[in-house]
């Protein structure tokens, strides 16, 4: 049986009878999805990958270039998803598309991925960020970041285990500390003054590939905030001004932040910065100041992990009510009004991978590796979604249509495909031996056997 439907006529498939699909209302204006497309994007990263990028780069121009492709392969990539989103709205975004396209198959391991890859991983990785700066304020010896990290995830997975309301409210006081946050770094940057002159010369051994994971990690989210298309009026036209003005305003936000960081320290001292924002605000105003940063990215680093938090327990909820093997995910709580269940194993899911963090003693970016071809891969499949849609249903309404078919989703593609290659290639060059990518991979196959468990008792 082809897992595509044919048929789009007035008989429902089975897809949509498991699981139907939302009817949004268009209410968005261009200056609301900017704005929800920003604060989705703009995170703790920009606060911890400036290193890794520039220690991957070779050069400062090659540095802040690769911050503006960037924000190009985002939009190129929003332009994409709009037009899947629209097309087919629904609020089981990714899984939802793979299903239509591939089948339950490889829907099944894309959910089993957000669960014990893709959001997990990025649990983990926003509580070492979260560690790393609060360790300039109080060190708590060898291994410090973990040790914030651990508390950080079981304590704000607690907190929205006990009401919906609780997380929301924790989620409103962390948010504006980013904004500050930045504001601050890039003030800190022009207070500080030049850098001393330094000579440019390559590292030994750089990376392109890898920096650009590094990168498009800190622009990470625009393809969840692409589903709001369904909402925004006058798709057509509005849609495209929404994406060019949030990605773009991303875009200056970064090369901002990243020029503030080259013209205060300059370029090798941010490559082997650990705490680039904290080492840039001492310089500027003393140590006291690189301690009120680190607590405000602290601080940052909470918020979007508590964020992290409550989407990814939905999402790993969701799996439970599609699939009876793992109908546990998906109770809800009555008395807290959460999925407690799916917030429990998200959490000890996480705490082992803060494990795995600490054995290599690269906590953070062990993380982008253990999540990064993961993401890639399945990142890909939903770009050629489009093509396999567009074959199958040829007379589907698509309220927004990718500009320059085919060429704008083959581009998209061919990146996913460049960027799949390099976080596998050039992880092995690191000390751990990309010991983070192939966990991700092997954590991606051990959903193999309740894949043919599912089958089975489907049968």
């Amino acid at each position: 049986m082809n897992p595509v439907d044919k048929d789009e006529g007035n008989d429902r498939s089975a897809l949509e009878r498991e699981t139907p699909v939302a009817q949004p209302t268009a209410r968005l204006t261009v200056t609301d999805a900017s704005a929800i497309i920003i604060g989705i994007v703009i995170g703790a990263g920009i606060f911890k990958t400036a290193p890794m990028v520039a220690s991957q780069s070779g050069h400062p121009v090659t540095f802040l270039l690769l911050w503006v492709i960037g924000g190009l392969v985002s939009f190129i990539g929003a332009l994409v998803y709009a037009e899947l989103t629209t097309a087919y709205p629904d609020a089981g975004g990714e899984y939802h598309l793979l299903h239509r396209a591939f089948g339950p198959d490889l829907s099944f391991l894309f959910a089993w991925a957000r669960m014990t890859v893709i959001q997990t991983g990025s649990i983990a990785g926003l509580a070492f960020i979260f560690g790393d700066y609060a360790s300039q304020v109080w060190s708590l010896g060898t291994y410090s970041s973990v040790a914030y990290a651990v508390p950080a995830i079981v304590i704000l997975t607690a907190l929205n285990a006990v009401s919906v309301e609780q997380g929301a409210l924790a989620q409103k006081i962390l948010t504006g500390a980013k904004i500050l946050g930045l504001l601050i770094v890039v003030v800190g940057g022009l207070i500080a003054g030049p850098a001393s002159p330094e000579p440019v010369k390559p590292p030994e051994s750089f990376s392109i590939g890898l920096a650009l994971v590094f990168v498009l990690f800190t622009y990470g989210g625009w393809n969840e905030a692409a589903y709001i298309s369904a909402e925004v009026r006058n798709v057509e036209r509005n849609l495209v001004r929404a994406l060019f003005v949030s990605i773009g305003t991303i875009t200056g936000i970064y090369v901002l932040v990243n020029a503030a960081y080259l013209y205060g320290l300059g370029f090798y001292a941010v490559a082997q910065s650990k705490v680039v924002a904290a080492d840039l605000m001492e310089k500027a105003l003393g140590s006291w100041a690189g301690k009120l940063v680190s607590v405000l990215v602290a601080v940052s680093a909470l918020g979007a992990l508590n964020a992290t938090i409550i989407t990814g327990a939905r999402t790993n909820y969701a799996l439970g009510r599609q699939f009876p093997l793992f109908s546990f995910l998906g109770q809800w709580n009555t008395t807290t009004q959460t999925p407690l269940n799916a917030l429990i194993v998200q959490a000890l899911i996480a705490l082992v991978l803060t494990a795995l963090g600490a054995y290599t003693r690269d906590e953070f970016t062990t993380m982008v590796e253990f999540t990064a071809p993961v993401f890639w891969f399945f990142f890909l499949l939903t770009g050629l979604t489009v093509f396999v849609l567009r074959t199958h249903h040829p007379d589907r309404p698509r309220p927004f249509r990718a500009p320059l078919y085919p060429l704008t989703p083959l581009l998209f593609c061919l990146f996913c495909l460049y960027m799949l290659y390099s976080s596998l290639a050039y992880s092995a060059t690191l000390e751990h031996k990309g010991l983070g990518a192939r966990a991700g991979v092997a954590f991606l196959l051990c959903g193999l056997p309740f894949l043919l468990a599912i089958r089975r008792q489907s049968r």
